[in-house]
């Protein structure tokens, strides 16, 4: 076409955590998902990494606000303003026009059609012209590499921020599926309780999501030993400064009921599972993607106790990302995808 240069064509991830943007396969928006706004004003100061440098240290003016809450927009304006201000990013070398934009935006499949279409409003008045929303574990299946349209059994388990995502997947479309607001949110919060309950010491996100990433593990006999991690804060009794140390083993302990409650829905979209597909499924395996995967030793629990292999995605915290990618490129093929 001899205008297709006028189009621009973007694959957003919008997580509760990170925003993923690819543009001609290429990534080039990889920020988290928060906006610093001015009280008086409401005007937008920064998002993305900007915004969450901001975060625990905001002064009275200033306050940061996550869009997205347990992987559904929780705040419209703010949503709307922070995918504006990373297709500005995109664009600032371009800025002679303002090109028409196509979207696939990825959505968790217990969305409610009032929250597909906060979705769908904040992604056109953004700027999208051209708008097609693709549900989370059809996008992680594709950025696996699954063949989504074959009529075989796969299942993906996609942990997120604000939601676990768990489907079998044949034919192009879901056959059985399951959503729960268990995932890396709420890991980090039980890690602050942990902290406080256990270590008597009071740590703020930021710190407990440091922790999970530095050691945090599903299983306490980790084929590889770790170092106990430093935290310091304030005692919560006395205020004063203290500095303690937390290992991966307790990390382990504090995440327990939460990841019993992932296991527990596995077993439950497994039981809905049609014979054909869950002999396919064990064959396979089952998919691992998003950041929850990255938990140390969580593929080896969850073998043990449903007794089917989980293999972990390359780079699973990317896989929704690259399959919404895969889906932008095949938007006309793709009968799964909605308007």
């Amino acid at each position: 076409m001899v205008f297709s240069f006028l189009t621009q064509e973007l694959a957003i991830d919008l997580g509760t955590a990170n925003t993923v943007i690819f543009m001609n396969d290429k990534k080039i928006i990889d920020e988290p998902s928060i906006v610093a706004v001015d009280n008086l004003t409401g005007k937008v100061l920064a998002v993305g990494t900007k915004a969450k440098q901001m975060q625990g240290k905001e002064s009275k003016g200033v306050r940061t606000i996550r869009p997205l809450k347990e992987g559904v927009i929780a705040d419209f304006d703010s949503s709307e303003q922070m995918i504006r201000e990373f297709i500005k990013m995109i664009n600032t070398r371009r800025s002679f026009f303002s090109p028409s934009l196509k979207m696939v935006v990825c959505i968790p499949s217990g969305s409610t059609p009032v929250e597909i279409r906060a979705v769908r409003d904040a992604a056109e008045h953004s700027g999208g012209r051209d708008v097609y929303l693709i549900f989370e574990p059809m996008a992680a299946a594709l950025g696996v590499g699954i063949d989504v349209t074959a009529p075989s059994g796969n299942m993906i388990v996609d942990i997120g921020g604000g939601t676990t995502e768990i489907a079998v997947i044949s034919l192009g479309g879901i056959v059985a599926d399951s959503s729960i607001k268990v995932a890396g949110d709420q890991f980090t919060y039980e890690i602050q309780q942990y902290m406080r309950q256990q270590h008597n010491i009071k740590i703020g996100e930021k710190t407990a999501e440091e922790i999970k990433i530095n050691i945090g593990a599903a299983i306490s006999d980790l084929d590889e030993p770790i170092e106990p991690y430093k935290v310091s804060g304030p005692n919560l009794m006395t205020v004063l400064p203290i500095e303690t140390t937390v290992t991966p083993q307790e990390i382990a302990h504090c995440l327990d009921k939460s990841l019993v409650r992932i296991e527990s829905a596995i077993m439950s979209v497994l039981e809905q599972t049609p014979p054909e597909l869950y002999s396919d499924i064990v064959h396979k395996g089952i998919y691992l993607t998003g950041g929850g995967a990255l938990l140390r030793g969580l593929d080896k629990r969850l073998f043990k106790k449903i007794n089917i292999p989980f293999h972990v995605a390359e780079d699973p915290l990317r896989a929704v990302a690259r399959g919404t990618c895969i889906a932008l490129k095949n938007c006309t093929s793709f009968n799964f995808l909605m308007r």
